[in-house]
C-alpha cells in the first residue's frame, strides 16, 4: 500500500481539524502544540496524553479546552494537579489510555509522539480506525511495519521525522518504481570523526550534547550511537517500499538538507530548511496543503557551506546492526529495538558504557530469530524476550 495520494480529485478538508496529541509533554508533543497555537483557525486540540507529567497535561488541557486526556502511569492518575482540568474533560489512565484516544470518534488526526515500542498500539489503533496518523514514533514502523503499512491508505500516514518528511515531500507526484536511491541525511551526532577507542569513555553529558537538534534524551543518545539513523533506514524501507541497500546514510553536519531522493534518470530532489521540527510537524498536519511558516526561514546567502561525508559503520556499529536487522526482517527489528531501548536507558543511568550499547544489541540479535510478523501480540512477546536477553547481557558488562 502506498502512502501517497493518487491523481483522483480530493475532497477539500473540513477545518478545524480535530487533533489528538499523544505524548504532549515531550519535545515533539510540545512543538506540535506550538503549531496548533499558530494555526488555531485550522487545528483544534481535543485530546492529550502524557506518561506522568500531569501538571503540564492540565495546563495544556485548560489552554486548548480539551475534551479528553489520558495519563499512562496509573500511579499519577490521582495527582492533585488534575483537579484543575477543564469542566467536562474526561480523564482516563493506565497503559491503554493513550491508545483509546487514538480511535475516538471526535478525532480526525492523531499525532503519535509517544516514545519507544509502546507507541505501536496507538499507531495501529489510529490507522485501523481510519484516522490520519502523523507519527514521530518511528519504533512503530521499525517493529511493526509489516502490520501497519497495509492500513496506510494514501494521505493517511504522514511522517513527522524531518528526514522521512523530506523524503515524502520529494516523492509527492513520483512513483516509487522510479527511485534509484534514497539519501538519508545525518548530522553525525556529537562524536562524528572520532575513532572507536575515543568512544569507550564518553560521558552521558557528552552524548546528550547534540550539535544541531534539541530532542528527548533517548533519541539524542540514539543519534550519538547512530542507532537512530539505523532505525530510520528500516523505517524508510517500509514507508517508501525500497530495499535496505538502496537507502544510503549521508553525513551532513549543517542539518540543512533533510534528505534526498535520487531517481533512475540521475535527477536528485532534496528538501532543505532550518533545523526546526515544527516545519515537518506542520507539513504532516497541513498535507496536501502548505501553510505559512511556523519557524524562522534560512538566509541562504549567509548560510554556512554545505558539506557531506560517509557514515562510519565500523566505528558506530549500531548502524550496521540495524541494517542487518532490516535485511533479515520479520521480528528481528523488534529484538534490535527492544535491546537498544534497554541498553540506551542503562547508559543514561550510568549502568554501562557507551560502546556497551552496541555490544548488548549485538548479543540479543545473535540470540534472536527472524520470525514472520503476524500480530501485535507476537511482537509484544518478541519485545519481552529481547528485553529479558538485554537485561541479562547488561549484567555482564556493568562497570
Amino acid at each position: 500500500m502506498t502512502i501517497f495520494e493518487d491523481t483522483a480529485p480530493r475532497s477539500p478538508r473540513t477545518y478545524p481539524l480535530r487533533v489528538a496529541v499523544l505524548g504532549c509533554s515531550g519535545s515533539i508533543g510540545s512543538q506540535t502544540l506550538d503549531v496548533c497555537r499558530r494555526h488555531a483557525d485550522r487545528l483544534r486540540v481535543v485530546a492529550l496524553s502524557v506518561r506522568s507529567s500531569t501538571e503540564r497535561l492540565c495546563a495544556s488541557a485548560r489552554e486548548f479546552g480539551c475534551a479528553h486526556v489520558a495519563v499512562a502511569d496509573p500511579a499519577r492518575a490521582h495527582d492533585g494537579a488534575l483537579e484543575g482540568l477543564p469542566a467536562g474533560c474526561v480523564l482516563s489512565s493506565g497503559p491503554a489510555a493513550a491508545t483509546a484516544l487514538a480511535s475516538l470518534p471526535d478525532v480526525d488526526v492523531v499525532v503519535n509522539a509517544l516514545v519507544g515500542f509502546a507507541g505501536i498500539h496507538a499507531g495501529y489503533a489510529a490507522l485501523a480506525a481510519g484516522k490520519v496518523l502523523a507519527y514521530a514514533n518511528k519504533e512503530s514502523i521499525v517493529v511493526g511495519g509489516d502490520l501497519l503499512m497495509p492500513f496506510a491508505r494514501p494521505g493517511r500516514l504522514l511522517p513527522v521525522d524531518s528526514e522521512h518528511s523530506a523524503i515524502f515531500q520529494c516523492l509527492v507526484g513520483e512513483s516509487p518504481q522510479n527511485v534509484s536511491r534514497i539519501w538519508l541525511t545525518c548530522s553525525g551526532g556529537p562524536f562524528y570523526g572520532r575513532v572507536r577507542a575515543e568512544l569507550a569513555g564518553v560521558s552521558v553529558a557528552e552524548a546528550l550534547a547534540h550539535p544541531t537538534w534539541r530532542m528527548g534524551a533517548k533519541i539524542t543518545v540514539d543519534s550519538a550511537t547512530l542507532m537512530n539513523k539505523g532505525l530510520e533506514v528500516i523505517e524508510a524501507h517500509h514507508l517508501f517500499q525500497q530495499p535496505i541497500d538502496r537507502i544510503r546514510v549521508l553525513v551532513h553536519q549543517q542539518s540543512r538538507i533533510h534528505s534526498m531522493v535520487e531517481f533512475v534518470d540521475g535527477i536528485v530532489k532534496a528538501q532543505l530548511g532550518g533545523s526546526d521540527m515544527r516545519a515537518p510537524i506542520q507539513y504532516a498536519l497541513s498535507y496536501p496543503d502548505r501553510w505559512e511558516a511556523a519557524c524562522e526561514r534560512v538566509d541562504w546567502c549567509a548560510a554556512d557551506p554545505l558539506t557531506f561525508g560517509e557514515a562510519d559503520e565500523k566505528t558506530f556499529g549500531c548502524l550496521a546492526l540495524a541494517r542487518e536487522a532490516g535485511r533479515a526482517g520479520g521480528t528481528l527489528p523488534c529484538a534490535l529495538n527492544a535491546a537498544n531501548e534497554v541498553a540506551n536507558e542503562a547508559f543514561r543511568r550510568g549502568l554501562c558504557g557507551f560502546l556497551d550499547i552496541e555490544r548488548i544489541v549485538s548479543s540479543v540479535m545473535d540470540a534472536s530469530s527472524a520470525e514472520r510478523v503476524e500480530s501485535v501480540e507476537q511482537l509484544v512477546e518478541a519485545d519481552e524476550r529481547a528485553r529479558a536477553l538485554a537485561s541479562a547481557a547488561l549484567l555482564e558488562v556493568r562497570p
